[in-house]
């Protein structure tokens, strides 16, 4: 009995003590914003961890047995009965869609699409960016950029080119990018890429300005983009960047990155890098990850942007007294997320 008055009103781990309650609340970071089981409610950190508790080796049986019933596997959502789990499932799902890669994809590599109009009235908020890298140096081993694509939410594509590395190309990787030399003899030089998608991304407004929620700037959406700036030896303000290798709800529940191939499978339903790497079918796929993040319903939050001293605050060492007297609901009110949820993006 104890045991259960020191329940975390999140994750329902149980404490001896009262100030190792409070203790946990201060770095877990909960908030109406992490991964949820729609059966028992409990707080997961990753949607990694709600699987697990749902259909993993030692799932809650109670959970597991309704889901098997009513849960979509893509998404983790809990329907009213199998058969609206069925038509749900059906709409989640992106293999159909994604055959109509193909014949773009060929389109693509016959052809570049070397400008980018971005003063149309119509001009998007959202682009995804993918590189695919060629090797440079003695083995071959350092990456260079050689193909970039960005595309807009409706899978448009608004900037294609293959690109001049301004170091020598040693490796082609041919097996996995379909790179040969003929399409980076004429191909456009690497500073007028960056050049041109600097631009498109700031939208004419100074990199020092841009501040998320506000501005003109456009979010940018991708996986691994770190590399995939480095590469094209490009800044861009972290407020905009929406990264699907760091977003925590999509990591392992070790706090390491899933690939894109793992997400794309496990949420999305459908196999990418299947022979040769296309960067168009990285951008689709990365948009329509990011768009089932951002289209999740979250209750308000009292705390919506994320602050590393947020909780550091509420649960200070001077309340703890107070904080003790407090039942595990009041004390999980008082928590906050420690990232910047994308569901904040649909917010005007």
């Amino acid at each position: 009995m104890h045991g259960c008055r020191n329940k975390c009103g999140g994750c329902y781990r149980q404490f001896n003590k009262k100030e190792h309650l409070v203790e946990h609340m201060r770095t877990s970071y909960h908030s109406v914003h992490e991964p949820t089981c729609g059966i028992c409610n409990k707080h997961c950190r990753s949607f990694d961890s709600l699987r697990e508790h749902l259909i993993g080796p030692l799932p809650k049986q109670e959970c597991k047995n309704i889901f098997s019933i009513c849960g979509c596997r893509f998404c983790l959502t809990i329907l009213e009965s199998p058969n609206a789990r069925r038509i749900h499932q059906e709409r989640c799902q992106f293999s159909n869609v994604n055959y109509g890669l193909t014949a773009r994809m060929a389109v693509l590599g016959l052809r570049d699409n070397p400008t980018i109009d971005y003063t149309s009235s119509r001009s998007p908020r959202v682009v995804a960016l993918s590189c695919k890298m060629v090797g440079g140096g003695s083995d071959g081993s350092l990456d260079l950029c050689a193909r970039v694509c960005i595309t807009d939410e409706s899978e448009n594509v608004i900037f294609h080119t293959y690109v001049k590395p301004t170091l020598p190309i040693t490796n082609y990787r041919y097996e996995t990018t379909g790179i040969r030399p003929e399409n980076i003899r004429d191909a456009m030089p690497l500073k007028q890429a960056q050049r041109k998608i600097k631009e498109f991304l700031c939208y004419g407004e100074p990199m020092w300005k841009i501040r998320p929620r506000s501005g003109k700037a456009r979010i940018l959406v991708g996986h691994g983009l770190d590399s995939h700036l480095d590469c094209l030896q490009l800044e861009y303000s972290s407020f905009m960047i929406r990264d699907t290798a760091e977003y925590p709800p999509l990591m392992k529940t070790s706090k390491l990155s899933n690939s894109l191939k793992y997400l794309t499978q496990a949420y999305l339903g459908y196999d990418i890098h299947v022979g040769m790497q296309d960067p168009y079918e990285d951008c689709v796929t990365t948009m329509r990850l990011y768009k089932r993040m951002r289209n999740q319903k979250h209750k308000t939050d009292a705390y919506p942007l994320a602050s590393d001293t947020h909780n550091t605050n509420n649960y200070a060492s001077w309340r703890q007294s107070e904080l003790e007297s407090m039942s595990e609901d009041e004390l999980l009110n008082l928590s906050g997320s420690d990232y910047y949820c994308w569901c904040l993006d649909s917010v005007p």
